[in-house]
């Protein structure tokens, strides 16, 4: 069969889902009934990888008084503190975090909406040392990936 054309059921068992929190007992989708996609790589990852670049260098110049929160254009979903990010193969990318008001909120996109700005906002009171998601993030990817193939 031509690679190239899929039917629906065959782009789903090649779908692939993966995520990273900063809080390592929070609850993640099952995806155990799909297998890994080792090919190329998807709109939706290819965007989670350049995001964790530019989240990472982002937190690179915060004081230990900030974290990268983001805010969605297009909307009115505001701003969200990143606790977690993660996507789903093909074209799927969502972000996991609490609004400014403590409310816990997940965002899922399509690739093609996808339209961040990342901000700077005081970190928690009661939290000693800043999440740095981007490094939790980046590390993740190190384990089996190299972004820029």
């Amino acid at each position: 069969m031509n690679d190239a054309i899929k039917t629906s059921a065959e782009a789903l068992e090649s779908a692939v889902l993966h995520e990273v929190h900063t809080d390592p007992d929070a609850v993640k989708p099952d995806a155990s009934a799909l297998k890994k996609n080792d090919g190329p790589k998807s709109p939706a990852r290819w965007a989670y990888e350049r995001l964790i670049l530019y989240i990472q260098n982002f937190e690179k110049q915060l004081d230990n008084e900030h974290e990268v929160a983001m805010g969605f254009a297009g909307g009115d979903t505001g701003v969200i503190r990143i606790e977690g990010m993660g996507f789903f193969d093909p074209d799927i990318i969502t972000f996991y975090g609490k609004d400014p008001a403590g409310t816990k909120t997940q965002l899922v996109q399509h690739v093609s909406q996808l339209s961040v700005m990342l901000r700077a906002l005081p970190k928690p009171v009661a939290a000693a040392e800043p999440n740095r998601i981007g490094f939790r993030l980046a590390a993740d990817l190190t384990e089996d990936t190299d972004v820029t193939t």
